[in-house]
C-alpha cells in the first residue's frame, strides 16, 4: 500500500489546487515537490525512521510538509501545543525527546525550553528551497503499522499523553471520514483549529487524499474566517462551540454568504440551542461531532434529519469501527442505558509513547475503554453523556456532568458552561456550575435555580455557582476542567456557607 499521499497525489492532480496558504495557491505537485525537499533536508541533518521531528507554531504550511514527508524517512510528525505554558511545554519536551524542533517567531520563547536543534520557521522558505529537488530521500521501511504522528491528547482530565498515530489510523480515517460524512473532490474546508491536535485530521487530511481544497488560517479570527468562507467557497465547517459564537457575534455575519456550506460539524464539546439556532436561522445545520485522537478523531456520523430530531446525538459508528456501550464488567448496556463507550477498528492508535501501563488501563481484548459516558438509544443512535472520570454522586444518586450542562446552555443568558462535582458535607458532592453569561444579560445564582428546579431533578441541580467572563479551555477547545476546580478553590468563602450563592472570579 502507497503510504506516501503527496506522490500519489501528484501523480492524479499535479495542477489542482491543494492548500491556501500564505495568500497563494500550493498545488498537488507544489506539495509532493515540497515534502521531496523537506525529506531530503531531514536526511541530511541525521534524522532516521522512529525520530521525533517537533513543530512549534501557529497554523503554517510546515505543518502540511511534515506529515506529508513523514513517510519518505520514516520519521514521526510531532506537533507541539503552542497554548500550554512554559514549564507544562519543558515537560512534553524531556518526554518525547524531538530529534529536531521548528519554531516560529509568535512561540520563539517556548521554544528555549528544548536544549536540542532547533529550526527557526521566519527563514523556512528559504531553507527548502535550498534542498535540490532530485534528491531522493532514504526510503523507510514504513508499514500500515509505522507510527505516523505523535498527537498529544486534550489534556482536559490530567497530563498530556502522546498518541501513537500509525499509518493503519490515518488511513482508516480517511475512508471512513469521506464514506461516512460524504466528502467530495469539489468540497473545501477552512483549517482554523490548531494543527497541532487532532482536528488537523478531521477535514483536512481526508480531503487531501481525495483531490479537496483546505484553507489554512494561521490563527482563528471571525471576521477573516467569515471572508475566507465566501472568497474560496467553502462547503464544509468543524470549528468548536466557542469559534461558532465568535462568528455569530461578528458584524460581518449577517451579511455572509453562506450558500456554499454543505454542512457545519461543531466538536469539542455540545453547541448550545441558542447558537444552534442563530446558524439554523441562516440556512445551516449543526451536526453534533464525536471522537478522539486515539480513535482516529472522526469516530461517528449523522444524518441531517437525525441530527434535526437528535441535537445532541453524535449517530452512528463510521465505516469500520465498532461501537459498544458497556458495564464496568464488559456486559454490553441495554438501549438507553448510561455506560463507558468501548471502540475497536483499525481507527485506534497503536498506544501511549512510553507510556504502556497507561495504554494498558484502557486497551483491553481490542477494545479501547475511551473514559467517555454514552447510551445507544432504540434506533441505534448514540449520545455522549459525559466522561466517567467526570461523574459524581450526589446523595447516591449518579450525575452526568453532560445531562446538566447541556439543560444550563438551553438558558437564554448562558453561552458557556461546564459541570463538575465538588466535595459537599451532607451530599458527598454537588454540582458546580461554571457559566460565562451574554454581555448584556443578568442572572444570579438564585435566579438559576429556580430556573433549573422545572427543568431537572434536586439531585442534578447545582448547588454552587462561578461566573466567568469566559471558561477557560484546553488547546484542544475543550473545557478545561481542572483550571475550573482551581478557581473554585481559591474563591473567597466556602460554598457552603450558601449552597446557591454565587461565585466571583477571583
Amino acid at each position: 500500500m502507497n503510504l506516501d499521499l503527496a506522490a500519489r497525489n501528484a501523480r492524479r492532480w499535479p495542477e489542482r489546487p491543494a492548500l491556501w496558504a500564505d495568500g497563494r495557491w500550493l498545488t498537488y505537485g507544489d506539495l509532493a515537490r515540497r515534502a521531496n525537499r523537506l525529506a531530503a533536508r531531514l536526511h541530511a541533518l541525521g534524522v532516521q525512521p522512529g525520530d521525533r521531528v517537533a513543530i512549534l507554531a501557529l497554523n503554517h504550511v510546515a505543518h502540511f510538509d511534515l506529515m506529508l514527508a513523514a513517510p519518505k524517512l520514516g520519521c514521526i510528525y510531532t506537533p507541539f501545543n503552542h497554548r500550554l505554558s512554559l514549564d507544562e511545554t519543558r515537560v512534553l519536551f524531556d518526554y518525547v525527546r524531538p530529534k529536531l524542533l521548528f519554531v516560529d517567531t509568535a512561540n520563539a520563547r517556548l521554544g528555549e525550553c528544548y536544549t536540542g536543534k532547533w529550526l527557526p520557521l521566519e527563514t523556512y522558505e528559504d531553507w527548502l528551497a535550498k534542498a535540490a529537488l532530485e534528491a531522493i530521500p532514504v526510503t523507510a521501511p514504513c508499514t500500515v503499522a509505522s507510527t505516523h504522528m505523535l498527537l498529544f491528547t486534550g489534556g482536559s482530565t490530567g497530563t498530556p499523553k502522546g498518541a501513537l498515530i500509525p499509518y493503519r489510523q490515518t488511513l482508516a480515517n480517511i475512508r471512513a471520514t469521506v464514506r461516512g460524512w460524504r466528502l467530495r473532490r469539489s468540497d473545501c474546508a477552512i483549517q482554523a483549529t490548531p494543527c497541532f491536535h487532532a482536528a488537523l485530521n478531521v477535514y483536512a487530511t481526508p480531503l487531501l487524499a481525495i483531490g479537496g481544497r483546505v484553507i489554512l488560517m494561521p490563527a482563528f479570527e471571525a471576521g477573516e474566517y467569515l471572508r475566507l468562507m465566501q472568497q474560496h467557497r467553502a462547503t464544509r465547517l468543524f470549528m468548536v462551540p466557542t469559534m461558532y459564537r465568535m462568528l455569530a457575534e461578528h458584524g460581518d455575519f449577517a451579511a455572509a454568504d453562506f450558500s456554499s456550506v454543505r454542512s457545519a460539524i461543531s466538536g469539542g464539546a455540545p453547541c448550545p440551542p441558542s447558537l444552534r439556532a442563530l446558524f439554523a436561522a441562516r440556512g445551516i445545520a449543526f451536526k453534533q461531532g464525536f471522537g478522539m485522537t486515539e480513535a482516529g478523531v472522526n469516530c461517528f456520523a449523522i444524518s441531517e434529519a437525525d441530527a434535526a430530531l437528535h441535537p445532541l446525538a453524535v449517530g452512528r459508528p463510521l465505516p469500520g469501527l465498532q461501537a459498544v456501550v458497556r458495564q464496568p464488567d464488559g456486559t454490553p448496556c441495554a438501549a438507553d442505558e448510561v455506560g463507558e463507550l468501548t471502540l475497536s477498528g483499525p481507527q485506534i492508535c497503536n498506544g501511549y509513547f512510553e507510556r504502556e501501563h497507561e495504554w494498558a488501563g484502557c486497551y483491553r481484548d481490542g477494545w479501547l475503554w475511551t473514559g467517555d459516558l454514552a447510551r445507544v438509544d432504540a434506533t441505534g443512535l448514540t449520545f455522549i453523556t459525559g466522561r466517567r472520570k467526570e461523574m459524581f454522586i450526589s446523595g447516591g444518586e449518579n450525575v452526568y456532568p453532560a445531562e446538566v450542562e447541556a439543560t444550563l446552555a438551553a438558558h437564554p443568558a448562558v453561552i458557556e458552561c461546564a459541570v463538575l462535582g465538588v466535595p459537599h458535607a451532607t451530599w458527598g458532592e454537588v454540582g458546580l456550575a461554571a457559566l460565562a453569561l451574554r454581555e448584556d444579560s443578568v442572572l444570579d445564582a438564585d435566579t438559576l435555580t429556580a430556573w433549573l428546579k422545572s427543568q431537572l431533578a434536586g439531585y442534578k441541580r447545582p448547588r454552587a455557582f462561578l461566573f466567568l467572563p469566559a471558561l477557560p479551555k484546553t488547546g484542544a477547545g475543550k473545557f478545561n476542567k481542572p483550571e475550573i476546580r482551581r478557581l473554585y478553590e481559591a474563591r473567597p468563602a466556602p460554598a457552603e456557607e450558601n449552597p446557591h450563592a454565587a461565585i466571583a472570579a477571583p
